[in-house]
């Protein structure tokens, strides 16, 4: 058996580490606990691991909380039925690694310091997520805790701490990955926690999918049938792209009939799967080493560079976070004739003249998803559409948070970014409405992939979901 790592060295700096409350744990007290809320699985999970490793190097058990919360900022019924249904997958994993999970109710900032003090917790290990509402309900926690509190980099490859600036494209962020991610892309340990509770398990909810949703009582978009959430799924998942879809993934990742991608975002949004899981995967694999060098530059480079947008940026999440060439064209251009007129509603029923832009809205409605190709299209034509570029980023992000399974992703921002306000994209030709903000026609778009069986399998789809409905 391996030596077991000394407390000081696990309380040593390290660039996946945040220290939010310092100190060393209180041996008078009974456990450590894991705040568990990005990284929602049991497996791969470098703060998990974090906090098993100090309740083994002190003696104590751990026990990891859930605070489930119904009022995240656009979260919909669909989002959270994806989101109770790894809970149960959660609660499988980390009960094979002795670490019991208990969900309660309500905020986090309510939730972890109440549950911190009744149990005894020496030491708090919980995991970094970017976007304003997460940071902000980790600080609100930290300030609830009387004990110390570290965070952990749970859910890229390479630790974001690595680039403190907000980089300006790919081109950029690439070089620096490269550099140090040989150092990254390493099977993590699954170790077991050497301690139980001696007073047995915390009361919590009953961690069952319909229980959940019933306490919840969330409305807004529907849920979606078929799209599951968990580790499990992530794996089946996981499992098909490598089998089937890695061989053509260089070449055909652009086109959405069939998909040729993983179909994982909205199980790396949700944190059930790792992407140090599905790169190692993909590396361990037999495919081509172009399909495996460009699911690498997606899933490291592009991701990354999303979540550094994100964690850099305070205005993510509208027009003032995108660069200043983009914004001063668009204003140049602001008064610009549209040649069409569309309302946020009308957007939203994907009512327009456009059969390809209707198609992709449609396709998010009623699957929770859109291809990545045709995101970009989908947000460029909300701008050519609409009185502003400030009104066009308001309704990309208020749509793709809502509908999207993988909404209020850092990816999910950053696309709207480059889409409309140019965030790491070059200036191009100038164009009405556009500026030099990168334009995409319909004509052209459409003749890049089979753009006439996309839409008729949207229309099949839609015709579908009208037939259930019916019955």
């Amino acid at each position: 058996m391996a030596a077991q790592p000394s407390l000081s060295r696990l309380l040593e700096p390290h660039p996946r580490v945040r220290t939010i409350r310092p100190g060393v744990p209180d041996l008078d007290r009974a456990c450590v606990l894991y705040w568990m809320q990005r990284a929602q699985r049991g497996v791969d999970n470098p703060a998990l691991n974090m906090a098993i490793a100090i309740g083994n190097a002190i003696g104590k058990p751990v026990v990891a909380v859930f605070a489930l919360t119904a009022d995240f900022p656009g979260a919909q019924r669909r989002h959270y039925r994806f989101l109770v249904e790894g809970l149960v997958d959660a609660k499988d994993d980390l009960n094979q690694r002795g670490v019991p999970l208990v969900v309660r109710l309500g905020s986090p900032d309510e939730v972890v310091p109440a549950f911190a003090e009744e149990v005894g917790a020496a030491f708090v290990v919980g995991d970094e997520n970017p976007v304003l509402v997460g940071r902000r309900w980790r600080e609100s926690v930290a300030r609830g805790l009387a004990v110390p509190f570290h965070l952990v980099d749970a859910d890229v490859v390479v630790p974001t701490s690595l680039f403190p600036r907000e980089e300006y494209a790919a081109r950029t962020l690439r070089p620096k990955l490269h550099r140090v991610w040989e150092d990254y892309l390493k099977p993590l340990p699954n170790i077991k926690a050497q301690h139980v509770l001696p007073k047995g398990l915390p009361q919590g909810e009953r961690i069952e999918p319909n229980a959940l949703m019933h306490h919840l009582k969330v409305g807004g978009a529907s849920e979606v049938a078929g799209y599951v959430g968990g580790t499990g799924e992530a794996m089946r998942r996981l499992k098909r792209f490598l089998d089937e879809r890695l061989v053509r993934y260089a070449e055909g990742r652009n086109e959405p009939t069939p998909y040729s991608t993983t179909e994982l975002s909205a199980h790396l949004h949700f944190g059930h799967i790792s992407p140090l899981t599905i790169a190692l995967a993909a590396l361990n694999s037999e495919g081509p080493r172009e399909g495996i060098d460009v699911l690498l530059e997606e899933l490291i480079v592009r991701r990354e560079l999303a979540v550094n947008f994100v964690s850099r940026n305070p205005d993510y999440d509208s027009l003032a976070g995108c660069p200043e060439w983009a914004r001063n064209t668009l204003a140049d251009h602001a008064d610009d004739p549209r040649p069409f007129h569309y309302t946020a509603k009308q957007l939203e029923a994907g009512e327009t003249h456009d059969p390809l832009w209707n198609a992709a809205q449609k396709e998010m409605l009623l699957t929770g998803r859109m291809h990545n190709y045709l995101r970009m299209y989908w947000a460029k034509k909300i701008l050519e559409w609409t009185p502003s570029a400030e009104r066009a980023f308001e309704i990309a992000i208020d749509l793709n948070d809502r509908y999207e399974m993988d909404g209020r992703d850092p990816n999910g921002y950053a696309g709207v970014a480059w889409a409309i306000g140019g965030k790491h994209d070059r200036p191009w030709p100038s164009r009405p409405i556009f500026g030099t903000v990168r334009f995409m026609s319909y004509e052209s778009t459409r003749k890049k992939f089979d753009s006439a069986g996309y839409i008729a399998r949207v229309r099949e789809i839609e015709a579908g979901r009208a037939r259930r409905l019916e019955s």
